[in-house]
């Protein structure tokens, strides 16, 4: 006996999604039967991405995105609904970071990291959830109208890291906003929940792994091991899931028990 999760007629948004978890979050979100809309900053990236979900038979569309640009968010969600449909399901992905120690962290350092991590997603999730909600109030009673929004925080929001301690906070108040989010939205159908990703081998980190300090930090991991974006995909899609209605708010961690 078998279960699979089928998305087929849901539309999806996936910020970010020109490399790293991002492209992982569009490819499986596709096979599982969605049409995905691209989002991010590198279009010719997110052109290429779409050929390869559209060659494995998947339905993929392309937007422009840059979530630090609150015209940018109203007019590219607008777009992916003229283009694909009524929006089901948005993983929220986007995110930057900065290496430095608190007393060398400038005021353009603390909003490049803020303005996109915290900022850029509350208005992202803002902008998808008015029009859910529109859509929710506005239904025949019985109909479906629910909504999945997966914010994609960071163990680092739930465990403090040296060197980066505001892409800590920026992904600490992306775990709050989820469960506020959550109890706001909650009634009309639209499930709210975050992932906290452990340290992930991707293209942007590939080569800090060989490094002695990449080596150092994966011996001081549980299992001494990094995660692939692969390992994410089961809890993606059991979040997006029509059959996920009884879990909203919920902060998962998939980190390899590196939090606890």
């Amino acid at each position: 006996m078998s279960y699979s999760i089928d998305l087929a007629g849901r539309v999806a948004l996936v910020t970010g999604a020109s490399s790293g978890l991002g492209t992982q979050f569009a490819k499986t979100l596709a096979k599982a039967g969605a049409a995905v809309v691209l989002a991010g900053r590198r279009v010719e990236r997110l052109k290429a991405l779409r050929a390869e979900i559209e060659a494995d038979g998947g339905d993929a569309h392309v937007v422009k995105l840059d979530v630090t640009d609150h015209g940018s968010i109203k007019a590219a969600v607008a777009h992916a609904e003229t283009e694909m449909g009524s929006l089901d399901i948005l993983v929220n992905n986007s995110g930057v970071s900065t290496t430095q120690r608190l007393t060398d962290v400038t005021p353009d350092d603390y909003d490049y990291v803020m303005d996109t991590n915290t900022k850029g997603a509350f208005f992202v999730a803002q902008e998808v959830a008015k029009r859910m909600l529109a859509r929710a109030q506005g239904s025949a009673p019985g109909t479906f109208t629910g909504g999945r929004i997966v914010n994609i925080a960071s163990m680092a929001g739930l465990k403090v890291l040296g060197q980066i301690g505001v892409y800590c906070m920026s992904k600490s108040a992306v775990i709050h906003m989820t469960r506020a989010m959550a109890l706001e939205w909650g009634r009309y159908g639209i499930n709210v929940n975050a992932i906290c990703p452990g340290y992930i081998d991707t293209e942007i980190n590939h080569h800090h792994w060989k490094t002695e300090q990449g080596k150092k930090l994966i011996e001081m991991m549980p299992r001494k091991r990094i995660g692939q974006p692969q390992d994410l995909d089961a809890v993606l899609m059991m979040l997006c899931a029509n059959e996920s209605h009884f879990v909203n708010g919920a902060v998962v961690q998939a980190d390899d028990g590196f939090a606890v």
